[in-house]
């Protein structure tokens, strides 16, 4: 267990604010403006508060309420808060991807926690990208650091069927072109998708990245689940406003935290809940900020022979409020702990070990969080794949995916980018049927660029109106938390730097083989060594911009898709006075 620091001793917040030199007065003086008391300065931590809402993110949208209750318990322990707005990259509206701004949005919160007067920081997170971003950029700066989600939507219901967002866009988007379902009936459903303030309500990326920081160890226990619009979603607010006064207190950074068991509890955790894939990118991320060394040979030797418990969409049946209401989160965690599969001394913001805080807890309804026996799948996690194909790795969900296409070896179809596959995929000449493997090209952090979620491409109608809902998909794309298939994604090296990906002919024949983790291009040594020699770029550069940075910088999805001058940067958090 962590030591914790002396207390009262000088913070950080008072090289700004503590004396009466000219500077100081200057900075507060200023900070004066706004009506708060002399008194307020007198060495009492500083909380940055910062705040994720934004209009334009509807996961986010009632973050300010939230906030609020943060205020509320900051001040009940004795410290200051301030609210800090800060980048919100929307998944429901950021083009071309808002992964590509997921590192632009840490570059941002990182600047504003160095360059300002916080002793400690709450991050008010929620939509997909809000959550890994505002990690990544406090893991750099390593203040006393807890995460409070934003929680998920209400169940929604269409007809008397559970309605998960995302998950049956997909899923009545295929049944439109399969000819089963009206357009009329199609946009009659979209009202009862999104019917409260919150995130996806399926096991998509916002809940799993929300399951991730409380495995981590980065959010109280039983944060991930509570619905956006339950009271206890304020309460919890409440309750971390107060909670990181005392870890400034205590000096517990996310360094203490975040290590290499924390990591391995979070991967375990995201087999057990069926998380997303999208898990492995952030993940990857997020630990090269704190200097661990993970990897994705970490995520298949931790993950691979964890059971899926969790019986949510887009693996299985129930929905977040559910889940919440079977215990949650750490119901997952004791069972976890049970089967050995818990690093159970890992600290937690709580200043308690992850297993002080879930050992007592009671799965109230054992549909929703099986018994191992009863899994979805008993060797669930994120499979990491290699082979010719994917010299550096790529990934797949086996929870969401068809059993019988775990092994297959079919015919290639290629897009060499989403435009191409637009422009093919209805067209009833396309020689495509459900034996073939589509695959899609030029969709990988340089090359989309962002590395969209566009890697659960569509089926061809004519394979759908054959009652056909899955085919074997390749990509070096990403997948929506709340999509489902046997999709093949993150293919490394991606196509635009001239990976094997990059060669893939229409006809060649490709092989998967998940339960040997292999990912095979049918083809000679020779004839593949060819094809790379002879490969040129074929995708446009931009020219100016973030977009310039990002497409310069980006490293690949096999090391968590970081800009490369922005890893193992922990540290110096106190910005120079220019005043």
């Amino acid at each position: 267990m962590k030591k914790k620091a002396e207390w009262p001793r000088r913070l950080r917040s008072q090289e700004w604010y503590g004396g009466t030199s000219r500077d100081v007065i200057y900075h507060r003086g200023w900070l004066k403006n706004q009506g708060y008391p002399h008194d307020l300065f007198d060495g009492r931590p500083v909380i940055g508060i910062l705040n994720t809402w934004s209009d334009m993110t509807p996961c986010n949208g009632h973050l300010r309420e939230l906030a609020e209750k943060v205020k509320a318990g900051v001040w009940e322990a004795g410290g200051f808060p301030l609210e800090v707005p800060v980048f919100s990259a929307s998944e429901n509206t950021f083009r071309p991807t808002a992964m590509m701004y997921r590192n632009l949005a840490a570059l941002a919160v990182e600047e504003a926690i160095r360059g300002q007067p916080m002793d400690g920081c709450v991050l008010l997170v929620g939509c997909d990208k809000t959550t890994p971003s505002l990690l990544m950029g406090a893991a750099s700066c390593d203040l006393p650091s807890i995460v409070v989600t934003g929680g998920p939507m209400l169940n929604g219901y269409f007809r008397g069927e559970r309605v998960g967002s995302g998950t049956h866009l997909w899923k009545f988007s295929e049944m439109v072109k399969a000819g089963e379902m009206t357009q009329a009936e199609f946009l009659e459903a979209e009202a009862s998708m999104s019917r409260s303030s919150g995130t996806c309500n399926t096991m998509g990326t916002a809940s799993t990245m929300a399951s991730m920081a409380e495995a981590l160890g980065m959010a109280l226990s039983g944060n991930a689940a509570i619905p956006g619009v339950d009271s206890r979603r304020k309460v919890m607010a409440q309750l971390t406003g107060r909670r990181i006064v005392q870890m400034v207190k205590d000096d517990l950074k996310p360094s203490d935290i975040m290590t290499k068991q924390a990591f391995e509890n979070a991967i375990r955790t995201n087999a057990a809940i069926g998380g997303s894939t999208n898990a492995v990118i952030h993940l990857l991320a997020i630990a090269g900020r704190v200097g661990i060394d993970l990897t994705l040979d970490d995520w298949d030797r931790c993950g691979r022979d964890v059971p899926t418990i969790v019986n949510l969409m887009p693996s299985g049946k129930y929905l977040m409020e559910e889940f919440f209401y079977a215990g949650g989160l750490p119901v997952v965690l004791k069972r976890l702990g049970e089967a050995g599969l818990l690093h159970k001394d890992a600290l937690t913001v709580s200043g308690e070990t992850v297993w002080d805080e879930v050992k007592e807890v009671i799965n109230w309804n054992e549909d929703v969080i099986l018994p191992a026996e009863k899994a979805l799948t008993s060797s669930g996690g994120i499979v990491v794949l290699r082979g010719n194909l994917a010299p550096k790795g790529a990934v797949l969900k086996p929870s969401a995916a068809s059993p019988h296409l775990l092994v297959h070896r079919g015919r290639a179809v290629v897009f060499e980018d989403i435009d191409d596959y637009k422009a093919k995929i209805n067209d009833d000449n396309l020689d495509i049927d459900e034996t073939c493997v589509m695959v899609m090209k030029n969709c990988g952090p340089k090359g989309y660029p962002g590395m969209a979620e566009v890697g659960n491409m569509g089926l061809p109608p004519k394979v759908l109106k054959k009652g056909i809902l899955d085919m074997v998909r390749i990509s070096d794309a990403r997948m929506s938390g709340t999509a489902y298939g046997t999709v093949v994604l993150h293919t490394s090296p991606e196509a635009a730097v001239g990976g094997p990906l990059a060669v893939v002919k229409n006809g060649d024949m490709i092989e998967l083989d998940v339960p040997n983790r292999r990912l095979h291009l049918d083809i000679s040594d020779e004839e593949l060594a060819r094809r790379l020699a002879e490969w040129q770029p074929n995708h446009d550069l931009p020219k100016s911009g973030y977009a310039f940075l990002h497409q310069q910088h980006v490293e690949g999805a096999d090391t968590g898709a970081d800009l490369d001058f922005l890893k193992g940067c922990r540290g110096n958090a106190v910005g120079k006075d220019s005043h």
